[in-house]
Parts: structure tokens; sequence; C-alpha cells
């Protein structure tokens, strides 16, 4: 069970950082429209956090409640919400590449091969999220190119 523990808390670090970034970015945004989607996508971002929270509970993990501050997606979400003084543009592409660095980290876990199976049922739900909020960043990135 250590090896799930030390996955899952690897995924909610991450995505903490997610959470995060998506409030920052929405806070700096310029768009009106920009500023409710990346809200909302916070608040997706939130449901799924919570739920590998829980499967990390189940398991005799302890919550966690902070993100990496040292990780790279928290510095990449850095680089996006100071982006946004650059424009909404260039913060959308960034965006988009946290999505992606996320949904990479979430692949990882999921090639593992030992894995409990009610853990790696969450993680490949998490996974889902991750991958419609990719498909929305893909979609913000068109409209502001």
């Amino acid at each position: 069970m250590d090896a799930n523990k030390t996955a899952l808390e690897t995924l909610i670090d991450t995505t903490y950082d997610s959470v995060e970034g998506y409030r920052k970015a929405a806070e700096t945004a310029k768009s009106p429209e920009l500023k409710r989607v990346l809200t909302e996508q916070a608040s997706k971002r939130q449901n799924t956090l919570n739920t590998l929270n829980t499967e990390l509970s189940r398991i005799g993990g302890e919550l966690v409640t902070k993100g990496t501050a040292a990780g790279g997606l928290h510095r990449l979400w850095v680089d996006i919400t100071n982006l946004f003084e650059s424009g909404d543009k260039a913060a959308v592409e960034r965006v988009e590449e946290g999505e992606d660095y996320l949904a990479d980290k979430f692949e990882e876990v999921l090639k593992r091969t030992d894995l409990d199976p009610a853990t790696r049922s969450v993680v490949q739900t998490a996974l889902g999220e991750i991958r419609e909020g990719e498909r929305m960043t893909d979609r913000l990135a068109d409209k502001y190119d």
C-alpha cells in the first residue's frame, strides 16, 4: 500500500498546484470570459483533488493540503500567471502546457502494475477529468490564437 500512497501523494501535490494555478490565472486574466472559464476549471480540478484525497485517506494516508512549491508544475503556473501581464493569449498557451504536464504525471502512475485496483480506478477517473481540461485549454488556445 505504501507505493499507492506515494503515487497518490505525488498526484495530489501536482493537482493541488493545478487548482491554485487556475485560481491565480483567473485572478490575473484580463478577459471576463476567460476569468469565468478558468474559475470553473479551478472548481472542477478542486473536485478531482478532493476525490484523490478521499482515496488517499481510504488507504491510510494523510490528506494533502498544500502543493509542491518546488515542483515543476508549480513553477509553470507561476510563469503562466506572470504571462497574463503580457496578455491572455500567451497565458492560455502556458495553461495548455500545464494540462499536458499534469496528464503525463497521471499516465506515468497508471503504467505501474502494482496499483491497488480501487486506486487505479480513481486515478483513471481523475485522468479523464484532466483530459477534459486539456480539451478545454486546446479550445482556448485556438480561440486566443
